[in-house]
């Protein structure tokens, strides 16, 4: 099960670098993602820089096939790197209410292309599979200060 889970994890990975692409500069595009953050700098260690939720609109300031620095287009003082693949140009529009009305689990399948039809269909032929310790491991979340004490203590570097 393990192994299998190693596997699922690395083709997921890879599946992921292979839909990043970069955006042109002066481009307009949408979060993808109920909410992340804006970092600093393009390195995964850089310090937070603000906050973005679903919908939110922004212009490309400059881009890598990995990551783009972005300015919050309702507020121009916000500003930051984030990953592409937590961005697309396709327009979404939020509903009147401040209120996303999709679970987190749907948004992370939209922002992989997948439904919920596709997912069905994915289980209903893997049936014998134990989704339950992924399940368990997307629940775990690490605050920026545990990352970073992490980094201290490990007496790591770069990151960029």
């Amino acid at each position: 099960m393990k192994k299998f889970l190693c596997i699922l994890f690395a083709l997921a990975f890879f599946a992921g670098a292979g839909f990043a692409s970069s955006f042109k500069t002066n481009a307009t595009v949408y979060v993808s993602v109920k909410s992340t953050s804006l970092k600093s700098g393009a390195g995964f260690f850089s310090k937070k820089s603000g906050t973005v939720s679903y919908g939110d609109q922004m212009t490309v300031l400059e881009s890598n096939s990995k990551k783009s620095r972005v300015r919050l287009s309702s507020n121009p003082s916000v500003s930051g790197w984030i990953s592409n693949g937590n961005l697309t140009s396709k327009k979404i529009t939020k509903s009147s209410s401040s209120s996303v009305n999709a679970s987190s689990n749907e948004l992370a399948l939209a922002g992989k292309g997948f439904s919920e039809e596709a997912e069905k269909a994915f289980k209903s032929s893997n049936g014998n599979l134990n989704y339950a310790e992924v399940d368990e491991i997307e629940k775990i979340t690490v605050s920026d200060s545990e990352l970073s004490a992490f980094i201290s203590e490990g007496h790591l570097k770069g990151g960029e």
